[in-house]
């Protein structure tokens, strides 16, 4: 479902479940290697985030969670805020090695970390709500607009456009994109570059810089 390992300065993370759609099982595991991660994130220390083949993250198991009732629909609810919670204020530099396609969750999960490296020559970044009639909670959007300018918050929420690596660069949804194969080098390199920062201030400005998209995720909690 999901893999977790270190090696060396970083913690590399890979979602490994085909098309790697939520559902309460995934989530309970990406909780228990986060708490993981923090757990061990002292000196220098990184994450790297990634899936495997063409998906990074296709969004929720809608089959799964439409089937969820009462105390379990809150209960999977929750526990997305307080994953996404975790995942933003991670005391370590985040890294989302954009694999394959992003949609809906999947989108807003790489936009949680601090930056994002896609694969050039195939994957879409989407957040792709508008057209499967889903809406997009108050939490996730202030994620967004915390991320991007308020015009590609615009195209990227109502239009439901699907950006490929260099329009996610240009609209500032990605930071960077290489080959397949150059691409988790490339994200690890990035993270252990950045895992070298002085832990205790890096910890305390990454704080600072996402506390108003934080705060809105906590208050679910």
């Amino acid at each position: 479902m999901i893999d977790y390992k270190r090696e060396g300065d970083l913690h590399i993370v890979t979602m490994n479940d085909g098309a790697n759609r939520v559902t309460p099982a995934w989530q309970a595991r990406f909780l228990d290697i986060l708490d993981s991660v923090e757990a061990d994130s002292d000196g220098n220390t990184g994450l790297v985030l990634t899936g495997t083949e063409k998906f990074f993250c296709s969004g929720l198991n809608v089959e799964v969670v439409m089937s969820l009732e009462g105390d379990a629909r809150a209960l999977f609810s929750q526990s997305m805020m307080k994953l996404m919670h975790k995942l933003i204020r991670l005391p370590v530099p985040t890294v989302a090695a954009i694999n394959g396609h992003a949609f809906a969750a999947g989108a807003f999960l790489a936009l949680a970390c601090d930056y994002r490296i896609m694969r050039e020559d195939r994957g879409w970044f989407c957040i792709s709500e508008v057209d499967v009639g889903v809406p997009i909670g108050e939490a996730m959007m202030s994620l967004l607009k915390g991320k991007v300018s308020p015009q590609t918050a615009r195209e990227s929420v109502l239009s439901g456009k699907r950006y490929v690596a260099d329009e996610a660069i240009a609209a500032g949804l990605a930071d960077g994109k290489a080959s397949e194969g150059e691409l988790l080098g490339r994200a690890q390199a990035l993270a252990g570059e950045l895992a070298t920062k002085e832990r205790k201030i890096f910890s305390t400005l990454k704080h600072q810089l996402y506390a108003d998209v934080a705060k809105g995720f906590s208050s679910t909690n």
